[in-house]
């Protein structure tokens, strides 16, 4: 066996054996959640576009978010997380893996698509009248391929700059202000992020809902781009706290030299 809980917490004599595989079961934990939150925004992705408006002061504030954009937030949280422990290139590995990723499920999708089904689709089953399970497939593909291809450029974009940022201000201030590092990358390549899955997704997928009557393509745009950038300004706000006491606990846990810094 590779390592034994035991191993991993601290019941064993050979000390830099214990932490070497500490090092390697965090790094892939937080790779994992990484890989998976990608996989899922990118297959939820548009299927559902949450209405989160409200009213303030007499007036409707328009707020709409895909589904997707919910699972977003965690991979930033945690490339901060590999780049601080592990360094910027441990977490640039793990960018264009997550590309990869990206890639792979447009790719199944496709396969998927090709292959021939078991029964011909139809949009209801004429005995039980309930939706067919070839539409929810397709339906899904559609989406998934739309978002996940509109996604790619806007991805590579914001998380290499979000890499590139953190450790743009780690050297900056001396490894001081871990705040900093942490929401400064995030919310600049967050805005990166935002602006270009928008504009990619309406005007190369074609995926966004139809502007509604009345409205602007401008303002519509912007609805969607201030929506989801005010959510992961948010989120990125609150994981400040966590990101602290996580960097504090795995630095000890995992016996990581402070004065390190790359």
């Amino acid at each position: 066996m590779w390592f034994t809980p035991g191993d991993m917490f601290g019941f064993s004599d050979n000390v830099d054996e214990i932490i070497g595989k500490r090092r390697e079961v965090v790094f892939v934990l937080l790779s994992g959640i990484f890989l998976g939150s990608m996989a899922m925004l990118n297959i939820l992705g548009i299927s559902k576009f949450i209405d989160l408006s409200f009213e303030l002061g007499g007036m409707r504030v328009p707020f709409q978010i895909a589904v997707g954009v919910l699972a977003y937030p965690i991979t930033f949280l945690c490339t901060d997380f590999i780049s601080e422990l592990y360094g910027r290139d441990r977490a640039n590995v793990v960018v264009w893996i997550g590309l990869l990723l990206n890639m792979w499920v447009l790719f199944i999708l496709w396969v998927g698509g090709v292959l021939p089904p078991s029964e011909p689709v139809t949009l209801f089953n004429p005995e039980s009248g309930d939706l067919a399970h070839g539409v929810a497939f397709y339906k899904i593909r559609e989406y998934a391929a739309g978002a996940t291809m509109a996604s790619m450029v806007a991805y590579l974009a914001a998380q290499f700059c979000d890499v590139h940022i953190f450790h743009f201000l780690k050297k900056l201030t001396k490894g001081k202000h871990l705040w900093l590092r942490n929401n400064g990358s995030t919310l600049i390549s967050q805005l990166v992020d935002t602006v270009a899955v928008i504009l990619i997704t309406h005007f190369y997928a074609k995926a966004l809902p139809p502007v509604p009557e009345g409205v602007s393509l401008f303002d519509y745009l912007l609805t969607f781009i201030i929506s989801g950038y005010v959510f992961k300004l948010a989120t990125a706000l609150v994981d400040t706290i966590p990101f602290y006491l996580g960097v504090k606990w795995l630095t000890k846990y995992l016996q990581i030299p402070k004065e390190t810094y790359d």
